[in-house]
């Protein structure tokens, strides 16, 4: 059985009823409107099938995207990644795709409601800084937010699943360079620091950093949903599912972490003293309002653990670098067998299957997200995931794009590669040499400290800008170790001012996308390490993570300088001797053939 489901999660649904029900839920309600989020009560990127309320409403199954709702209108808001993807999953004569950010909600609410109109929302789904921040931007609109008592959404779903309960398991010490005990005792210092009694944590992969646990409750991410208040004498209320935990966990959690059930957990906030340390971009309103209802003194401040998560140590390092090297040995034998293949024998999900058997050999527990598999014009879709009704038979002369990775018990691995079919395609050599000059010029990039992932953006874009192009995504995202691919708060991005600090992982994956024809990433896993500098002065870089061969047949060879061809060979040069040892003797000569080095008397001399 496949790890990755390839059917269509919202297909077959009949959304336009559901809406309708929907408006006479808010009818009934007094509410002239409705924001159903892409989220869960912990705003994780992957949400359990029961809190999966966005495509059972609309069809649409993008990783992050909102719709609102109201008696003569539905916009489904997404971002440029995902602008084609909804045209062909939700209907269109009764679910509007908006653009967004370009389209702020408040403006849309402002044409969709009139003054006086009641505009619902689920307090559980939303941060207090989303609700703050749109609260500002309706304030002289007369639209009045209210937090519903129930989800209207949940009282007409009458089949909803009931939330998972996946085992939590042990997380190694050894691989985790620190134990739980000592985390608990770092952060809590700082609560004390600060003046703070207790933080509550709401984030399940800071929960399960902190207390050295995974878990299975939501595919790919794997950590255990959940909430948790720690005290500022280390001690942790876990709310949990206790079925979740055997006696062998419970022990090895100890009496200063007790495990109550979830329901205990809005009594649990009325009667905490205060200070509480509570993040508004990350935890419920509901968090907030139940502790302003108890008059207990908040503090608003990020949750303590997502800046120490983010810092890698040398264990946790040593981990990720260790799961890269088995990821690439997968990635490699991947990569030679599809050469070897007949194109039209093969379909998008057939390659997905080959990789997923691959990494399982390799040791993975589970892929770190599905598998982004496009062939031709799906590949110009900057998520897509193939499902059995757009499975695309591969073609000679097309692109393929595989953006996948893997969770080992000791690192989290995420890579993409843009490989020809056949003959190379003559209008995606320049983009594709565009994007791999602005990945090279990233993963080279030397900075000073204090220096933030919007100031390093540009330059994995700067070759593509050129040539009056661009992509509609961030260059790159935090990476959880052996946790969460998707791990805030760092990112490379034009909107990211956190400053990069030594031990924080990213991903540097610069694109092109062009609709109906085809699409380009290239993406490795760069880990921030510190670099020579004169005396006084602080200097970082990166270490590239990913050992896999950059496929060479699209590249321009003259559009490139010495310096990113030598940056090339170099790298391609580490792979194949980390991988060989590794490898069959055919896999081997593949991969002999795929980093030999470019022929550098095709480099235009540029002055």
């Amino acid at each position: 059985m496949s790890l990755q489901s390839f059917d269509d999660p919202a297909g077959g649904a009949d959304h336009p009823a559901r809406l309708a029900q929907l408006r006479a839920r808010l009818a009934a309600d007094g509410l002239d409107g409705f924001i159903v989020p892409r989220a869960d009560a912990h705003q994780g990127e992957y949400v359990a099938d029961a809190d999966a309320r966005l495509a059972w409403l609309t069809g649409f199954t993008g990783s992050a995207g909102f719709a609102i709702v109201t008696p003569d209108r539905a916009g489904v808001f997404i971002d440029g990644r995902y602008r084609v993807q909804v045209k062909a999953q939700v209907d269109p004569a009764h679910f509007t795709p908006v653009p967004w950010p370009d389209t702020k909600p408040s403006d849309w609410l402002r044409e969709a409601l009139p003054a006086g109109g009641r505009l619902g929302f689920d307090p559980w789904l939303h941060t207090r800084q989303e609700i703050e921040t749109l609260e500002k931007a309706l304030a002289d609109s007369g639209i009045g937010l209210i937090a519903a008592d129930r989800n209207p959404l949940d009282a007409i779903w009458a089949d909803r699943p009931a939330p998972p309960v996946g085992c939590a398991r042990a997380h190694d010490d050894a691989i985790a360079g620190e134990t739980s005990a000592e985390k608990r005792a770092r952060l809590a210092a700082r609560l004390r620091k600060e003046g703070q009694a207790a933080a509550l944590l709401t984030l399940p992969d800071s929960i399960s950093w902190l207390l050295n646990i995974r878990g299975s409750d939501v595919p790919k991410n794997p950590v255990v949903q959940s909430f948790a208040v720690l005290s500022d004498d280390g001690h942790v209320a876990l709310f949990a599912d206790p079925a979740k935990f055997d006696d062998a966990l419970r022990a090895r959690l100890g009496n200063e972490v007790a495990i109550l059930h979830p329901d205990g957990l809005s009594p649990a906030l009325l009667d905490l003293e205060g200070p509480v340390r509570i993040d508004p971009a990350t935890a419920p309103e509901a968090a907030f309002r139940l502790l302003e209802s108890a008059n207990t003194q908040i503090a608003r401040a990020a949750d303590p653990a997502i800046l120490p998560k983010a810092r890698k140590n040398a264990a946790e390092l040593d981990g990720m670098r260790a799961a890269h090297e088995r990821d690439g040995v997968a990635m490699v034998r991947l990569l030679a067998w599809l050469d070897a293949q007949d194109p039209a024998g093969l379909t998008e999900i057939d390659v997905v299957e080959k990789l997923e058997s691959l990494r399982l050999e390799a040791g993975i527990i589970d892929t770190s997200f599905d598998t982004i598999c496009g062939a031709g014009p799906n590949a110009a879709l900057p998520h897509y995931r193939v499902t059995r009704a757009t499975n695309r038979r591969l073609a000679q002369g097309e692109v393929l794009l595989i953006d996948s990775g893997g969770q080992y018990p000791d690192g989290t691995t995420d890579i993409t590669r843009t490989v020809p079919l056949g003959d190379p395609l003559p209008d995606a050599a320049g983009p594709y040499t565009a994007v791999l000059r602005g990945m090279i010029a990233l993963s080279r990039a030397r900075f000073p400290a204090g220096v933030a992932g919007a100031h390093l953006d540009a330059l994995a874009r700067q070759h593509l800008w050129a040539r009056g192009l661009d992509y509609d995504h961030g260059t790159g995202h935090g990476v959880g170790a052996a946790l969460c691919v998707h791990e805030g708060p760092v990112r490379i991005s034009r909107v990211s001012t956190l400053p990069l600090e030594s031990g924080m992982i990213l991903s540097n994956e610069p694109g092109y996308y062009r609709e109906g024809a085809f699409g380009i990433r290239i993406e490795n896993l760069i880990a921030i390490v510190e670099t020579e500098a004169e005396p006084g002065r602080a200097m970082l870089g990166f270490e590239t993570l990913t050992l896999c061969p950059i496929d060479r047949r699209l590249i321009d060879i003259a559009a490139l300088s010495r310096d990113e061809v030598e940056w090339l060979d170099a790298y391609h040069a580490r792979v194949r001797d980390t991988l060989s040892p590794h490898l069959d003797d055919a896999t081997r000569s593949w991969l002999d053939q795929a980093t030999r080095p470019l022929d550098v008397s095709r480099i235009r001399e540029k002055c």
